[in-house]
């Protein structure tokens, strides 16, 4: 129980040990403490501001690179748009020159059919003239005694001659 309600001297020594520790803690120990834990505020403090300027450095860089990203993508719409163009003016060109090469082809065709034509006419022109100089001598040599006979023996000459 003397704990409980201690007693005069008891109090003393316990107050001078305190007082002892008390001062002994601040010669000795309450300095290199503080200062410990004022380096250690420091670095804590150092270290927020460095993550503070690592953030905006970050900020800085993703802006940079959506920046970067958004003129490759006008570039990439750029060449694509040229390169869109570029198709359309070798395929317009292509569908010309094909045009122009098909209608000189035509022209060429129509030459040959027309040249053709000429020839199959003069042809059949040589063999009904031919034909008429087959006739006329075939009738000349046969002595006809009248007019029937002779127009009977034409068209039997003329159905036989084989117009083809």
């Amino acid at each position: 129980m003397e704990l409980l309600t201690p007693s005069i001297g008891l109090v003393f020594w316990m107050a001078l040990g305190f007082g002892i520790l008390f001062f002994l803690l601040s010669k000795f120990a309450w300095k290199p403490i503080m200062s410990a834990l004022s380096e250690r505020e420091k670095s804590i403090e150092e270290s927020l501001h460095q993550a503070e300027k690592a953030r905006d450095e970050m900020s800085r860089l993703v802006a940079k690179n959506e920046e970067l990203l958004n003129l490759a993508k006008e570039e990439r719409n750029k060449i694509l748009h040229e390169a869109r163009e570029a198709a359309e003016k070798v395929k317009t060109d292509i569908v010309a020159k094909a045009a122009k090469e098909g209608e000189e082809k035509l022209k060429q065709a129509l030459r040959e059919i027309e040249i053709q034509k000429m020839a199959a006419l003069v042809e059949v022109k040589n063999s009904v003239g031919a034909m008429a100089l087959e006739i006329a001598e075939k009738v000349i040599r046969k002595e006809l005694k009248s007019s029937t006979d002779h127009v009977e023996y034409v068209n039997k000459l003329a159905k036989e001659t084989n117009l083809n």
